[in-house]
């Protein structure tokens, strides 16, 4: 018998409301949490699902006031608990005990300059009283039950040496040290591809079985809420708009906002001239789709042309253990003999799994990493014949947006700054005025507030500081674009703006896409042609829906069969 199965309810929260200061960011919360129980919390970035989670955790950030509400903690042989207004000892003796969260980014959840298992003996050593032996075989037990393979390997790890889906699995190895007996999992899954994303799923699942303890499983995806959770909790500005049995508000959403949240997911079935937003939802817009008679001329138009980019025959090794006289003594192969090519006005879809070696093409076809044989041709010449001004006008036509837009945006610069640097560094205009002037419009043109000229990057949203990124790819007047998972982190309705905005200024200034994602509904949307890549192969390529409707590999069909939702 769990310990919670002596409770029906585990939690009970009544009226919570969050402030910051003036600003109520959750009003008048209440719903309750069975024993054993998954609950699903669901909502935009904004809406108030992790400061419910961090109100109950006690990680409120600094100025977050508990304005009203209570949320009681029901233990066996235990008084009952208010979370709200517990003093930090309290609560603190609480975390990890009865408590524990899973952030949404593991890496910067984990010490960098620590190895994983004393990180995870650490959250061990202040619930259990254990000798370093039992220590350490305390945390391999946890690491076999989260299935990390090669326990031992990441025992003595540090957290840059292992996988996005490793890392995550060490973080709820870490939450389950103390034995909670709520487990909230905060995004968990967000930046995970699809089949490492469908594994911790599964994980989560059965360590909730398996311990009969409650999760509370916080997303903005209704098709992983689907997969973990009993029942849902719909957010919107941080009121509670819909709640209900998971079943049957994903067959039957009552609520406008819910039904917009499942409307702005890319569809499998069929391609939106427009990614309806949960606002265009909500105000009656209606999803128009593209015929598919139209999707095949566009095709026949694009493909009539000569390509623009030619990858040959393209490999890349990572020199993995040297010898005594410092020659390569291993390496590995992340992109094994390639061949494709890209034309003008066609978005390439690159799929596949992390570590498949698609970021690692795009950073050789960007000259960023490189490559030891095979040919790259740009408008018909090699580029390892260019010149230095040619190679200048190379790097200039083609331009990288990248995944995480605040990582690769200066804190010290203006947006306004940040966008006319590049301007500058080309010789683009003549004045500071005109390259001020230039900013602007593009500030405009990606539907920035106009007063983001002169803002920093920190007082932008995740799906603000993309728009950011893509205007100062735009502002040096590029031919090709390459998007590394520039929607992985976005909530569905920030996600459908940007793929749109990518739409219309593929349009507007005739430019081609290489769109490399592991969500293939997103590559799929995107994408006139899709390649599929596994260990730095293209096992499966082809016009997209054709591939989605009939895949001809095994692992295109097991990439197609890890979507979230996909079957609910």
């Amino acid at each position: 018998m769990s310990k919670a199965s002596a409770i029906e309810n585990i939690l009970e929260v009544t009226n919570l409301s969050i402030a910051f200061g003036l600003s109520h960011v959750l009003q008048n919360l209440t719903f309750s949490l069975k024993s054993g129980e998954s609950l699903g919390i669901v909502g935009e970035s904004g809406s108030g699902k992790s400061i419910t989670a961090l109100s109950l955790m006690g990680l409120l950030p600094p100025g977050a006031i508990a304005a009203n509400g209570a949320a009681n903690l029901n233990l066996p042989n235990e008084n009952t608990v208010n979370l709200i207004g517990l003093h930090a000892d309290r609560h603190k003796r609480l975390r990890g005990k009865h408590l524990a969260m899973i952030f949404q980014e593991p890496m910067t959840s984990l010490n960098p300059s620590m190895r994983c298992g004393k990180q995870v003996e650490e959250a061990i050593a202040i619930h259990h009283k254990l000798s370093k032996k039992q220590l350490k075989g305390k945390c391999i037990s946890l690491f076999n039950e989260v299935q990390i393979a090669e326990a031992e390997k990441v025992y003595k790890s540090y957290p840059f040496e292992l996988s996005g889906g490793q890392k995550q699995r060490v973080m709820i190895a870490m939450a389950l040290a103390g034995n909670p007996s709520i487990l909230i999992a905060d995004e968990p899954t967000t930046a995970l591809d699809v089949t490492v994303q469908k594994e911790i799923i599964g994980l989560l699942n059965s360590i909730v079985e398996k311990r009969g303890m409650s999760l509370i499983f916080i997303s903005h995806d209704l098709g992983v809420i689907a997969e973990v959770t009993n029942r849902i909790l719909v957010l919107k500005d941080g009121e509670l708009v819909e709640q209900g049995l998971t079943s049957q508000i994903l067959l039957s959403p009552q609520h406008p906002y819910t039904q917009g949240l499942m409307a702005c997911k890319p569809p499998l079935n069929k391609r939106p001239k427009v990614l309806p937003t949960v606002q265009q939802y909500l105000s009656g817009d209606n999803m128009t789709c593209i015929p598919e008679q139209n999707i095949d001329k566009e095709n026949r138009r694009i493909y009539s042309n000569q390509p623009i980019l030619n990858v040959d025959s393209i490999n890349v090794e990572f020199i993995t253990k040297r010898n005594f006289f410092g020659r390569t003594a291993r390496s590995f192969k992340a992109v094994n003999n390639l061949s494709f090519n890209l034309f003008p006005n066609e978005t390439l879809g690159l799929v596949g799994e992390s570590g498949c070696g698609k970021t690692t093409l795009g950073r050789a076809i960007l000259g960023l990493t490189p490559y030891v044989s095979g040919n790259i041709l740009y408008k018909g010449s090699n580029i390892k014949s260019f010149s230095k001004t040619q190679m200048a006008q190379f790097r200039q036509d083609v331009q990288l947006i990248f995944q995480d837009p605040y990582s690769s945006l200066n804190p010290r610069l203006t947006v306004g700054e940040a966008i006319m640097e590049p301007i500058e560094f080309y010789g683009l205009t003549e004045s500071k005025q005109a390259r001020q002037k230039k900013a602007e419009a593009l500030i405009e043109r990606v539907s920035l507030p106009p007063n983001s000229f002169y803002r920093y990057p920190h007082e932008f949203s995740g799906g603000q500081r993309q728009r950011v990124g893509i205007a100062r790819a735009l502002a040096v007047n590029p031919k090709v674009l390459v998007c590394d998972e520039m929607v992985s982190a976005l909530d569905v309705s920030v996600q459908a703006q940007i793929l749109n905005l990518l739409n219309q200024i593929k349009k507007d200034f005739g430019l081609s896409y290489i769109f490399i994602s592991h969500d293939l509904s997103v590559v799929k949307y995107m994408s006139n042609r899709i390649l599929v890549m596994q260990e730095g192969n293209i096992v499966e390529s082809g016009i997209a829906d054709r591939v989605y409707a009939s895949p001809s590999s095994e692992y295109t069909k097991r990439l197609i069969s890890s979507i979230p939702g996909r079957n609910s």
